[in-house]
């Protein structure tokens, strides 16, 4: 079977679920709505009583007619089928809509518990799982077991027909309906051979349309990055392989789900042609009378349909597990973020501490290793160095996206395991490298760090920095649409969106990861501007990029492999000569003003002596 379905691994927070676990659990989604399943149930027993009517009616319509032959009997019989016939259509409507109304709320449930479940997950996560597999279980999954599960209770239904059925067999003739009992067997012992095949072909093909649209959403994500380097084919035929990867997955998975039927309708055929030889035997030795016979007949084919439907639709079942397993998975998986109170944080004045630190995103392999560091409130801190050097690793610490393996994170004296995490982080302000923006406006964006604010105060402050110049850039000024990830926005716009947020959110705690993109000089100013208004009311950590966001902190730490090997002002440590002089001279010295001026006055001696 791995032969067949290999390539397909499962994610490690993966589990397998026992079939009685899943059932456990599937039903607390359904116990929310006993009134509506109170009424379904009543509409299943009026359906299933009416579908068992007809062969009934029918066979003592045949039995009325041999011994009394009277005329009208056809016409009642006509109008009691008839009747029967309206009852199970308008039961059956009721119950499918009601069905599908608690089916539909189940799978709103269970969708809204899977994407909570996936915006809890720690940034830890994200790195080793793709989001587009994550994805495929929030929709795809979930609208799978809904389809099953709506197509299964039609089975069921018939199933209560078939425990009917057998009632009115048994008091015609008990030894007929033992013997096609005794055909019981064969039907369960197949379908029990296909359950264990179906329930991995079927897990199987769930992997395999995750992996699809894990690939569609990478592929559309980074559109512009693939044309900018035409690889566009590329991409393509690397959709093309994962697509038929699928398809080959899935046409084996038909395969071994289109034996079902064939296999049972034989077994199917072979109860038919036994009931139909005994009971004619029976009718010839004054056993049953023909109309009984008939009943039996038609008997044969209402009761072994069901079961043969169960056994193919056994494999869909199967399937539908499979989907809510890898949804329970999710909702299941562990954070490796782990907390061990949960005070609320009502306000912080930022001080920071970091004893003994240890943390690697592996365990085996740290980036930082007992590194300590005090930060006091309002001081404003920039870290420098290689990259590699642990300058965004601090920061993701402080921020609690990580779990360090020892040591201690003190945020004014207290543990940071400590904290209620949604109040501790409501007083950090975070612009990332690459600012993300939402699909909306400057305005709706700026927001998104305060979701209360008024149009006042986000007037208040993008008009704080430099007078709403930057604005004027823009065409429809707060109310311009940023289009999809900021794409309408320059990167330096988007920094200063982002800054924005924060400046409304006003933290206590600011933590800025410096875009390494160049910006005009005009952006330059208010992206400047900007951050100062920020750092005069914040502990400040600055992974700096920019010379004069550097020059404008308290105390540079110059980091290299994890460890602090230098600390100052920015003119003392080039006096020192060392590690930052070198970063310095190779990165930062050309955009300073004395570089810059030097330069050009050696290229207009140069522009003179030609």
């Amino acid at each position: 079977m791995a032969a067949v379905f290999g390539g397909l691994q499962a994610d490690n927070y993966d589990r397998q679920y026992s079939d009685r676990y899943l059932l456990r659990r599937i039903i607390t989604y359904f116990a929310r709505y006993k009134t509506q399943l109170i009424w379904i149930t009543f509409t299943f027993l009026i359906v299933s009583i009416a579908s068992a009517l007809p062969p009934i009616l029918i066979a003592d319509g045949v039995t009325v007619l041999q011994e009394n032959g009277h005329d009208n009997v056809i016409a009642l019989l006509i109008g009691a089928l008839f009747v029967t016939a309206i009852i199970q259509y308008g039961a059956n409507w009721v119950r499918r809509y009601l069905l599908s109304v608690v089916i539909g709320s189940v799978v709103a449930n269970l969708r809204k518990d899977a994407f909570a479940a996936a915006v809890e997950r720690d940034l830890a996560f994200y790195d080793t799982h793709k989001s587009g597999k994550i994805v495929s279980r929030i929709t795809s999954d979930t609208q799978e077991f809904g389809d099953v599960v709506l197509l299964t209770s039609d089975v069921f239904a018939q199933l209560v027909q078939v425990v009917l059925l057998l009632l009115v067999l048994m008091s015609r003739s008990v030894s007929l309906t033992l013997v096609l009992l005794l055909t019981l067997p064969m039907i369960v012992g197949a379908a029990t051979a296909f359950r264990w095949m179906a329930r991995i072909v079927t897990r199987q093909g769930s992997r395999a349309m995750a992996a699809v649209n894990d690939t569609i959403q990478e592929t559309v994500t980074g559109i512009s990055v693939a044309k900018n380097f035409r690889k566009e084919s590329m991409i393509y035929d690397e959709f093309v392989k994962i697509n038929t990867q699928s398809y080959n997955i899935n046409m084996k998975r038909g395969f071994v789900l289109a034996l079902i039927f064939p296999v049972l309708n034989a077994l199917a055929g072979f109860a038919i042609a036994l009931i139909l030889y005994v009971g004619a035997q029976y009718v010839v030795w004054g056993f049953v009378s023909v109309g009984s016979w008939f009943l039996f007949i038609q008997g044969v084919d209402r009761f072994w349909f069901p079961f043969i439907n169960l056994s193919a639709i056994w494999s869909q079942f199967q399937q539908a597990l499979s989907a809510v397993e890898r949804i329970f998975a999710l909702i299941d998986a562990e954070n490796t973020i782990i907390q061990h109170d949960n005070q609320i944080v009502q306000k912080l004045s930022g001080k920071i501490e970091l004893k003994n630190l240890t943390f690697g995103y592996h365990a085996n392999d740290p980036v930082l290793k007992d590194f300590n560091l005090t930060i006091q409130p309002g001081e404003s801190i920039a870290f420098v160095g290689h990259t590699g050097a642990g300058k965004s690793t601090i920061a993701k610490v402080i921020t609690r996206f990580y779990e360090f393996q020892s040591g201690e994170v003190l945020i004014d004296g207290r543990d940071i395991r400590s904290f209620d995490l949604t109040s501790y982080r409501k007083r950090l302000g975070i612009v990332p490298q690459q600012p993300f923006l939402f699909s909306g406006t400057v305005r709706d964006n700026i927001r998104y760090g305060k979701s209360d604010a008024s149009d006042d105060e986000i007037h208040e402050v993008a008009y704080s920095v430099g007078n709403g110049e930057w604005l004027e850039t823009l065409p429809d000024g707060l109310d311009t649409d940023v289009g999809e990830r900021g794409s309408r926005l320059s990167m330096g716009q988007r920094q200063l969106v982002a800054l924005m947020r924060v400046l409304l959110q006003k933290p206590a705690i600011f933590i800025l990861d410096e875009a390494t993109a160049s910006v005009d000089p005009f952006t330059e100013t208010q992206i400047q501007e900007a951050l100062n208004l920020i750092l005069q009311c914040s502990t400040s950590i600055l992974i700096a990029h920019r010379l004069s966001t550097i020059r404008n902190a308290d105390r540079i730490i110059v980091l290299r492999d994890g460890e602090i090997i230098e600390e100052g002002n920015h003119d003392d440590l080039i006096a020192q000569g060392g590690h930052y002089a070198e970063l310095y001279n190779t990165y930062f010295r050309h955009q300073s003003l004395s570089y810059i001026e030097n330069a050009r006055e050696m290229f207009s001696r140069k522009a003179a002596g030609d």
